[in-house]
């Protein structure tokens, strides 16, 4: 197994991690049986999260006697002091734990980062569990480049974790600038949602970028493991037929891919037209229906809200047809 070091926080991690939203589809004992492979396989960074129902809870029934193999990080959507200081809480008391290495604000847009940092905001929590010893390094998630340009710009960002893969290249210059500022990159979404089925070259791809520092695949079967164990052993260059795959995979998934840039806000009915997408992908590809659909109710406005206007087509940079993709989100979600 390859160990990178997690940028300023210090941390020896394993260049593959274990994304923890899939085991929401499993149960402990399934969650039990992946964390002793991983032990062996040297596999020792763990991410999860406050939104992703049990998968807290099974990874700290799951960790007992082992957790000290491992570097945990997990994250919440709390904005304001009072909320964050009670999910740090509730996530040591989830993974059965007296301290979390990493603990990340989850996926704010610029509006809610200013609420973060402000006074009052979850950032003073976050200080105070971290002088506390609850907590070791803050990061933060994002899906937009907007939020991830901003990120790179606040000096308590010790990780950032953004999507990354063969068809969501958006953010390359980004990450080349993590590296520089010696911020840890995690890269999630390697599977694209599970939208590329070739796995091993969708590892393969991330791998030969240095600069992603940590790769999380979500991942619920003892065989997705091995796959992904695989195709991080390869450390030779993409090979000429591998590169011709990776170009397959974008003319497959080009047209009707979504990579969450938001260059098509703001809609004129005010839908969030890129988390339509990402809840659609969950729905489709991820196996948790329940999860998805309950997020996606969530949304002050859905996708049967789209007046057809098409303001936001011209202003895709992949020339998406968001109206007809709308059209199928609300189709396949009832609303």
């Amino acid at each position: 197994m390859e160990y990178r070091v997690l940028g300023k926080t210090g941390l020896k991690i394993s260049r593959l991690g274990f994304g923890g939203i899939p085991i929401q589809r499993i149960d402990a004992a399934g969650t039990k049986v992946l964390m002793q492979r991983l032990l062996e396989a040297g596999v020792n960074y763990i991410d999860t999260a406050r939104g992703y129902t049990v998968s807290e809870s099974y990874l700290g029934e799951a960790l007992e006697g082992i957790r000290e193999h491992f570097i945990l990080a997990t994250k919440s959507m709390a904005r304001t002091k009072d909320a964050m200081a009670a999910d740090i809480e509730t996530s040591l008391k989830n993974l059965r734990t007296d301290h979390i290495e990493l603990y990340q604000v989850h996926n704010p847009t610029v509006q809610q980062l200013e609420q973060v940092i402000a006074e009052g905001g979850a950032l003073e929590a976050l200080f105070e569990a971290k002088a506390a010893g609850k907590i070791g390094h803050i990061g933060l998630t994002a899906h937009s480049i907007e939020v991830f340009e901003k990120a790179l710009e606040l000096d308590w960002v010790e990780t950032i974790m953004f999507p990354y893969n063969i068809v969501e290249t958006h953010g390359e210059a980004l990450i080349r600038k993590c590296a520089e500022k010696n911020i840890g990159f995690v890269d999630m979404k390697p599977l694209a949602g599970g939208a590329i089925e070739d796995a091993k070259l969708a590892m393969r791809f991330i791998a030969a970028n240095p600069d992603v520092t940590v790769i999380i695949p979500g991942m619920a079967e003892e065989k997705e493991l091995e796959e992904n164990l695989a195709a991080m052993e390869n450390t030779a260059p993409l090979s000429g037929d591998e590169l011709c795959g990776v170009q397959k995979v974008r003319e497959m998934l080009g047209t009707q891919f979504c990579r969450r840039c938001n260059y098509c806000a703001p809609c004129t009915v005010g839908i969030n037209i890129p988390g339509v997408f990402l809840f659609e992908g969950y729905l489709l590809r991820y196996g948790l229906e329940g999860w998805a659909r309950d997020r996606y109710d969530s949304m002050p406005v859905t996708a049967s809200a789209c007046v057809e206007c098409g303001a936001c087509e011209p202003r895709c940079p992949y020339g998406l047809p968001i109206r007809e993709m709308m059209k199928k989100a609300a189709a396949e979600f009832g609303k």
